[in-house]
């Protein structure tokens, strides 16, 4: 997690521990001591710890994962429409402008570029 701070309350190490497993999912980290762009965690009116935003790197794989989650099944156990679902989440949020992402999503459905992409076009065609 972090290293402790000695102004922290016993209450405030408990709060940070409950929240850690949050941060790390979404790809961040706690820190004692704020860096440019860090978000303050405030418990009353005091600032006891800091969130430093996730970075690009796992965030292909956390994004799946949580798609997986939400449809309540692996994205290679989707059905067709379910891994059209999937599709459109992962569109919206911006999935396929990452490098290599397209023929990741494909591997993990167990699908075929082309049936990525035909899932992709449809997309378009409602829009």
């Amino acid at each position: 997690m972090m290293g402790t701070s000695p102004g922290l309350q016993p209450e405030d190490v408990d709060f940070l521990r409950a929240v850690h497993p949050i941060v790390e999912f979404l790809g961040g980290t706690l820190s004692i001591e704020a860096g440019v762009g860090d978000l303050p965690i405030e418990r009353d009116g005091r600032q006891i710890a800091y969130v430093r935003g996730s970075e690009l790197h796992g965030a292909l794989d956390r994004t799946l994962e949580a798609v997986e989650r939400d449809v309540g099944a692996e994205l290679s156990e989707m059905s067709r429409e379910q891994k059209q679902v999937a599709v459109r989440t992962l569109d919206e949020q911006g999935v396929f402008l990452l490098r290599g992402a397209v023929d990741q999503v494909a591997r993990s459905m167990g699908v075929s570029r082309v049936t990525l992409y035909s899932y992709l076009n449809a997309l378009e065609r409602r829009a």
